[in-house]
């Protein structure tokens, strides 16, 4: 297997069970008056159910992991997430940096450098 058959993260997340599902069978609404519109809200319906198990075990429980080391940058940067999402939502980020990383790592045969997880600026 090589790293390479994923070209971007997203489809490594996807691989590996973080990729988040949304589905709909109601697109369009009618207004009442008879006219059809586009709904506005979409819904999720969880994580992707085609996944590599043990990846994602892997992945949630290093993310776990990481929520007990505040010292940790992502540790921390769970920390500022807490602030503005749920626990759970906020876990999944920080397992999906964490495939990030290691797909990064696999493609360019790094080793491991938490000071690679600092704040980031845009």
């Amino acid at each position: 297997m090589t790293p390479h058959r994923f070209r971007t993260a997203r489809q490594f997340w996807s691989y590996s069970g973080l990729a988040v599902v949304t589905r709909s069978s109601s697109d369009w609404v009618s207004d009442g008056s008879g006219k059809w519109r586009r709904s506005k809200t979409q819904q999720t319906r969880g994580l992707n159910h085609n996944r590599h198990p043990l990846l994602k075990n892997v992945f949630k429980g290093a993310a776990l992991q990481i929520t007990l080391m505040p010292e940790h940058p992502l540790g921390q940067a769970y920390q500022r997430l807490l602030m503005t999402t749920k626990p759970n939502l906020a876990r999944l980020t920080i397992a999906r940096r964490l495939a990030a990383a290691v797909l990064s790592m696999w493609k360019h045969g790094e080793d491991y450098d938490p000071s690679k997880h600092g704040e980031k600026t845009m």
